[in-house]
């Protein structure tokens, strides 16, 4: 297809933020966008305070490494926003940041606090402070995979993200991603990415294709920034409407063209827009997350790989954080630092061992997962009956009750495992990227599919049956 030929959506993308709220079958659905996940111990109390006061207890992970709050009432909602339910997943401070004061926001309302909090920086760039960041940078020791610690690139693309007013009109899909090396975030489908090469040098991928432009440290947001610049700049020119550059035909190429002249020459590094690039970067989804203890991990702020220092990595459940999950993992946190990752879960980093140890026992007394073997690993669903109106089950109870049925795990860790997910409907919100086995409610029970082929089930002990023989755990 020319495109000439797309004549893009028919409506502006209304995904849900903390000012704009999604109006869901169980309530208000607010959004808050983390910038690669990181969170402070006190942050994620005030989300849990929150979410008991303003919604329905519970504090969602994204496959985004965002948070969202569901059963918001009316009272607390600066604007609804009606559309599909994205529930699960479906983010240098100047011109245009705001703190929420003077735009209606209630003083003791969800937003308030979030801005409070610090999670809520700017009212006008809130919804595209969507930035992926490698969970574990920094952290593992030699041979880990991280090239580079990403980490100082995650709050300077924020900044200065904010900083642009113009990027405030950027969809509220639109996505970054700072990938240390190893390869984790970079196929997650992110709409403008960088991979780290090097210590020093960066590949700039655009909707998962690489562009063949390769930047140094200093210049990786810089190019971020003017690929999202160039993709308004392609929909003016056009006069269409788009949420993300893979809609656009030729979108990738289109945008890296405007990114190269952008960014214009420079001898110590490659802007010439290859096609294809001489060493193509070929980023495969990862599909779960970190599990259990990790090993030579530094706490921010002091030397990488510290053998003394480990972190530990959490699942959570469908994604879904009680708010006295919450606390705990706030409490024993004592690195300072917690980090979600985009496989809804979290890491602790900067642990000693025995804290490790510690953390474990309490986290798992909580009903939080920290055994790599454990059935949990892999599975998400969307959010389902009663939070979905198009949703013809709820997928999380069944989800609970197959996972309850699960065989022992073979292997002490199931980290190769086929990831599962459960939709309420055919729309599968939330699916998670790559090769995934799908539960599918019909009405009259569910339908597994995988691969394109398809089995009907009509009771939770025939759906666990094939969900078990799917995953390879007979």
């Amino acid at each position: 297809m020319d495109i000439a030929d797309f004549h893009g959506r028919s409506r502006p993308d209304a995904c849900p933020g903390a000012l704009q709220v999604h109006a869901a079958a169980d309530g208000g659905l607010a959004r808050v966008r983390v910038p690669g996940g990181r969170l402070t111990p006190a942050q994620l109390r005030e989300l849990a305070a929150a979410a008991r006061r303003h919604g329905d207890g519970a504090v969602e992970l994204t496959s985004r490494a965002n948070v969202q709050v569901r059963g918001l009432a009316h009272d607390d909602r600066t604007r609804d926003v009606s559309g599909d339910d994205p529930a699960t997943g479906a983010d240098d401070e100047g011109p245009g940041g705001d703190d929420g004061a003077g735009n209606g926001v209630p003083e003791d309302g969800f937003a308030a606090r979030m801005a409070r909090a610090g999670l809520l920086p700017s009212a006008t760039h809130e919804r595209v402070r969507n930035i992926l960041a490698s969970p574990l940078t920094g952290l593992d020791g030699p041979g880990g995979g991280g090239v580079t610690d990403v980490t100082p690139l995650i709050g300077e693309l924020d900044r200065r993200l904010c900083a642009r007013p113009a990027l405030a009109a950027l969809p509220g899909r639109f996505m970054f991603a700072l990938d240390d090396g190893r390869g984790d975030v970079a196929g997650l489908g992110a709409d403008a990415a960088v991979l780290a090469a090097g210590p020093d040098r960066f590949a700039l991928l655009l909707a998962g294709t690489d562009t063949g432009l390769r930047v140094g440290t200093d210049e990786a947001v810089t190019a971020l920034l003017a690929a999202a610049e160039a993709f308004l700049d392609e929909l003016a020119a056009r006069d269409v409407t788009a949420w993300r550059i893979s809609e656009l035909p030729d979108g990738p190429a289109l945008v890296a063209a405007r990114v190269s002249a952008a960014l214009g020459p420079d001898p110590t590094a490659d802007r010439t827009v290859q096609a294809p690039p001489s060493e193509p970067v070929r980023p495969r989804p990862v599909a779960l997350g970190p599990v259990g203890l990790i090993g030579a991990a530094a706490p921010p702020g002091t030397a990488r790989s510290d053998p003394a220092r480990v972190a530990l990595g959490v699942a959570v459940p469908l994604g879904r954080l009680t708010s006295a999950q919450a606390e705990v993992l706030a409490d024993v946190a004592s690195g300072g630092d917690i980090r979600l990752t985009p496989w809804r879960g979290v890491v602790l980093p900067g642990l000693t061992r025995t804290e490790a140890v510690d953390a474990a026992g309490r986290l798992r007394a909580a009903g939080l997962v920290v055994d790599p073997g454990s059935p949990w690993i892999g599975v998400t669903a969307c959010a389902g009956r009663p939070g979905c109106a198009k949703s013809l089950a709820d997928v999380r109870a069944d989800a609970t009750a197959v996972v309850a049925l699960a065989p022992p795990a073979r292997h002490a860790s199931r980290t190769d495992t086929l990831p599962v997910h459960w939709a309420g409907c055919a729309r599968r919100c939330g699916r998670p990227k790559g090769r995934v086995a799908d539960v599918v409610a019909t009405g009259h029970g569910y339908r597994l599919e995988l691969d394109g082929t398809g089995l009907t089930c009509s009771g939770i002990e025939e759906t666990a049956a094939a969900v078990t023989a799917a995953r390879g755990e007979l």
